[in-house]
């Protein structure tokens, strides 16, 4: 700095955007009176990468569900507008439930937030000393996560929560491990190697064309965002030739170009359900794709969502290739959650091996675990599966009763079928957007769009 010169000194661009928000601190507007219901949550802020999948993960991990939403972040500014609920579709009532969003919110955009909505595909990892975080990607076959868990039994350790997605016959996992005699995370270096091999070998099978990865920390991460980056690496979203499946139950997703604006035009119509919006926003933000705006709606018939979009580059769609690329990784980002199979609820008290003792009594009758999420709350274990048999076909009931009578028929309970005949999709209504000076339908009928052919 020159003599005299009073103008701050950077050292990175990282501390010239904390000097901003700091500035422009975030503002959180919730109102219960003008919309009759949901909870309207107003968010205003200096705009930056990633901050619409930060004030959507908030909003997701508060177990909020988002019924419309309203996104402008042309130029240095983030104007956004939530229309929530609680799970069971009521607008949220209590104060301190109100205050908790805001303050969550606020903490989330203000300058000394630790969230880094990172460019490289993974997420930050914040150290721990109470587990140790075991990531596995590999291909999916009956009986995966059985012998996963038996190996872990084998090595002494105490699987204390975890989630299990497969999709396109890929699997991924976020598990968090104790050593079976501390109940601490898992330190020794050569210890975690071996577990690591093991693993490694288990996920590798007799499978000879797609490899198999396993990774360990000790630390907290987003275990959603982290399974998305997984899956996404993993290249999940590529479909083999021979994989023509029922296109009419997978998610419509166009993206067309709008040549005026230098926007790319991403439009989804699917089947509403919990995290939805998370889901798709997440995958836009690891393509390093940013939303300059935006519409949801999830009051029709089916879920609509509709961003305009540009590469972190400044650049929208370029080509057929990359086009192709986004359509596959929205689908599979939608699919990823989808709940598919008989869904069974486990909640006992917790042991170490009991994960592997119910996966195993699932894999001698047959079936198989197409997602799972593990979790010990106040030791208890409280465990979700969808369970598929070895065919991909529903539970028959006799299977079904001799799982109830090996595991407890207290213990294990019985949510139904889940996977309900899906209908093809409707024409959803006309969105306005940017104050009503345009209908985005017209955008084909005037010319302003089009999309590659």
């Amino acid at each position: 700095m020159m003599e005299g010169d009073l103008s701050p000194s950077w050292d990175s661009d990282d501390e010239i955007e904390k000097f901003i928000r700091r500035m422009n601190p975030p503002r959180v507007v919730i109102d219960n009176e003008s919309c009759a219901n949901a909870t309207v949550v107003r968010v205003d802020s200096a705009n930056k990468y990633g901050i619409l999948l930060e004030v959507v993960q908030v909003l997701t991990d508060l177990n909020l569900i988002t019924r419309k939403a309203y996104i402008s972040s042309d130029g240095g500014w983030f104007m956004d507008v939530f229309n929530v609920t609680d799970r069971d579709g009521k607008k949220i009532r209590e104060e301190s439930k109100l205050h908790e969003i805001a303050d969550y919110i606020r903490k989330s955009l203000g300058a000394d937030s630790s969230f880094v909505p990172s460019r490289r595909r993974s997420v930050d990892v914040a150290p721990s000393s109470d587990y140790t975080v075991i990531e596995l990607t590999g291909t999916d076959r009956p009986g995966l996560l059985s012998e996963v868990s038996a190996v872990l039994t084998s090595l002494k350790c105490n699987v204390v929560n975890a989630e299990v997605w497969t999709h396109n016959t890929r699997a991924a996992s976020v598990m968090q491990v104790t050593d079976e005699e501390t109940g601490l995370a898992i330190t020794e270096t050569e210890r975690l190697s071996r577990i690591k091999e093991l693993l490694c070998n288990v996920l590798k099978g007799n499978n000879i064309t797609r490899g198999a990865k396993t990774a360990v920390s000790m630390g907290v991460t987003h275990t959603d965002r982290r399974l998305h980056q997984m899956m996404f690496a993993d290249r999940d979203y590529e479909r083999s030739d021979k994989d023509t499946g029922n296109e009419s139950h997978r998610p419509n997703v166009t993206v067309v170009n709008w040549f005026d604006k230098d926007y790319s035009v991403v439009t989804i119509r699917c089947k509403d359900r919990p995290k939805l919006l998370f889901d798709t926003v997440c995958t836009l933000t690891d393509m390093q794709y940013v939303v300059f705006h935006g519409n949801v709606d999830t009051e029709g018939p089916e879920a609509y969502q509709e961003y305009y979009i540009r590469h972190i580059d400044g650049s929208p769609v370029n080509s057929e290739a990359e086009r192709q690329r986004v359509i596959q990784c929205l689908e599979a980002a939608i699919e990823r959650r989808v709940s598919e199979g008989l869904k069974l609820e486990l909640c006992t008290s917790d042991r170490v091996g009991l994960l592997s003792d119910v996966t195993r009594i699932f894999r001698e009758n047959g079936l198989t675990v197409t997602r799972a999420e593990v979790s010990t709350r106040g030791g208890k274990a409280v465990n979700t599966f969808y369970v598929r048999d070895a065919a991909g076909n529903s539970v028959d009931a006799k299977t079904l009763d001799a799982i109830r009578q090996a595991i407890g028929l207290t213990v294990l309970q019985v949510k139904g079928h889940v996977d309900e005949p899906k209908s093809p999709p409707q024409e959803a209504p006309t969105r306005f957007l940017f104050g009503g000076l345009f209908k985005s339908r017209s955008l084909y009928n005037l010319g302003l769009v089009r999309s590659y052919s």
